[in-house]
This record gives structure tokens, C-alpha cells and sequence, in this order.
């Protein structure tokens, strides 16, 4: 994964445009020219160790009513609903009572960036933030080595 980088998400991306100054941004980078929608099928496409992490997110969450699967929609990106689509950015995800969250997934200057964005609503939002941050940073840098091993 030595590859993978901690960056600054350019300022072309839409993502930006949802920031407030009390919300969650990250990103990191790989090198590669794929682009956006394949590099997020790759990225959703998660390993046994992730798929597992998600089922325990599903377990743990449960008595509180939050939303496992996303909701429906016809163009999704893994679980994510893709909420916008140009040449270089894919946007996906959805709000949920706890927080509000979206990657983007970003072709620009021959890397792709890999982007989460959340706003928590409440306490608890900040609480699950939290608690998962070491797996999200584990599940976005793996996401991002597949997608600097697909790319050759």
C-alpha cells in the first residue's frame, strides 16, 4: 500500500461544496488513470475482511434503526447510491438519521482520489464516526491499493 497517500482533495471536486466547518473530510490518492465509476467498482468491491466488518456494522446497528443497505435507486455504486456523475468525480451515498455521508471518487492529474465526506446530526452520528474511523481508514487505503493494482 505504499502507493496510497493521504492528500488534499482537489478543489474541482463537488464534494466541497457540502463541507461545513464541523464536518468529517478526508481523502487519499493513488496513482492511476482509471476512471471514476470503474475505479469505484473497484472500491465497493470489498474484500472477505471488509464484507465482514460490514456485517458486524449491521449486527451492532440494528436496535438502533440505522440503514444498512442504502436506499433504493437505479444507479448505485456497490451499496451507494450515485448522486452525481461527471467525466472525472462520481459522487454516491445517502443520509440516514445519524449522519449524512458521500464518497466521491476522483480522476484528476493521473490519480485517482478517493474522498468521504460526513455530517453527523447528532451525538450519536459523532460517537459512530468515531469508533469507525480505524476501520474506514483501513477499508479506503485497501479500496485504493486495488485500484492501483488493477491499473497495472
Amino acid at each position: 500500500m505504499a502507493q496510497v497517500r493521504a492528500t488534499e482533495l482537489p478543489e474541482i471536486s463537488a464534494l466541497h461544496q457540502r463541507k461545513a466547518a464541523t464536518d468529517f473530510l478526508d481523502c487519499f490518492s493513488v496513482p492511476s488513470t482509471m476512471s471514476p465509476r470503474q475505479a469505484g467498482e473497484i472500491i465497493t468491491d470489498f474484500p472477505s475482511w471488509g464484507r465482514f466488518l460490514l456485517v458486524i456494522r449491521r449486527i451492532v446497528t440494528a436496535p438502533f434503526g440505522l440503514n444498512n443497505d442504502g436506499p433504493d435507486s437505479a444507479d448505485k455504486i456497490g451499496i451507494f447510491p450515485v448522486e452525481s456523475e461527471t467525466e472525472t468525480e462520481v459522487i454516491a451515498g445517502f443520509d440516514d438519521k445519524h449522519l449524512d455521508f458521500r464518497v466521491s471518487v476522483l480522476s484528476h492529474e493521473g490519480k485517482v482520489h478517493l474522498a468521504t465526506w460526513v455530517s453527523p446530526n447528532n451525538i450519536g452520528g459523532r460517537i459512530y464516526l468515531g469508533a469507525i474511523m480505524p476501520f474506514h481508514i483501513a477499508i479506503a487505503r485497501n479500496a485504493l491499493a486495488r485500484v492501483a493494482h488493477a491499473t497495472g
